[in-house]
């Protein structure tokens, strides 16, 4: 099965540690998370080696392995299943399109601006898809980030 790595960076005019706070805190991720599915949130653990669990309101979602975090400067998730109607998945042909995949957070600041670039691995298909969401989510990111100074 393809994958291509999709990669999104952008610049935020607020400090390095307020854009990290939007990317793990809860309060913050429902609003940038909905702009891939209504209702989605993670679960888990953001220590390295937690599992975490990226649901949406229909109980669809990706399963992760937090594999580094180094805050606020690096965030790595490894994907290990899907979730198909509340249900994890590791074994069905949708489940092994995702398996491995990486998502990579990285942020860089210089002169009160971070900079924020996302590096998403994606199965073949959803290559149309995803980056157009990722697009918007990244809006909301630096909006948030931004506005919560």
């Amino acid at each position: 099965m393809s994958k291509e790595m999709m990669k999104k960076t952008v610049t935020i005019n607020a400090p390095r540690d307020k854009v990290w706070d939007v990317l793990l805190r809860d309060e913050f991720t429902r609003v940038w998370y909905a702009e891939f599915s209504e209702g989605s949130h993670a679960e888990g653990d953001w220590n390295v080696g937690g599992r975490i669990a990226f649901v949406d309101g229909s109980g669809m979602g990706l399963v992760g392995k937090l594999v580094a975090k180094k805050p606020p400067e690096l965030l790595s998730i490894e994907h290990q299943a899907v979730i198909m109607n509340g249900k994890e998945d590791q074994s069905s042909p949708e489940a092994m399109k995702w398996l491995g995949c990486k998502e990579n957070y990285t942020l860089s600041q210089e002169d009160g601006k971070t900079t924020l670039t996302i590096e998403q691995e994606l199965p073949e298909e959803y290559l149309d898809s995803i980056p157009k969401s990722w697009d918007k989510a990244v809006r909301k990111i630096k909006e948030l980030s931004e506005s919560t100074m």
